[in-house]
């Protein structure tokens, strides 16, 4: 008794023993995002500054605030991991007073990755 029949034809067949090496290929999403060795984590740097500009944006958010004359791009966590954190991005709006505590670029760009952000008194970490 036949239970299940499949029609193949030779370019079905040469078609699937084309496309059967993309099966070997590992599911590499991590890997294609970036590393953070470029963040001196032995410099724990503090911005206490309002927010000039938010982006609620995948895979990461970030900010920027004006820090010692520069203006500073802030790399935030995923959006998914602020808001289990209970950061909204309410919370984060241009304008509000927050303190920022992560690393600074090493190689001196005025870009910071945040561990943690205080708003309101509160501590959220990042991390």
């Amino acid at each position: 008794m036949r239970l299940l029949s499949i029609a193949t034809s030779p370019s079905t067949s040469l078609l699937a023993l084309l496309l059967s090496p993309l099966l070997l290929l590992p599911a590499v999403p991590a890997a294609a995002h970036h590393g953070w060795s470029s963040y001196d984590a032995t410099q724990t740097l503090t911005i206490e500054a309002p927010l000039k500009a938010l982006a609620w944006t995948n895979p990461h958010g970030a900010a920027a605030v004006r820090h010692k004359g520069q203006d500073w791009t802030v790399v935030l966590a995923p959006i998914t991991r602020m808001e289990a954190r209970g950061l909204s991005r309410e919370m984060l709006k241009p304008g509000r007073k927050v303190t920022l505590i992560g690393y600074p670029r090493s190689d001196g760009t005025p870009e910071m990755r945040i561990e943690r952000v205080i708003v309101s008194g509160t501590t959220y970490e990042l991390r």
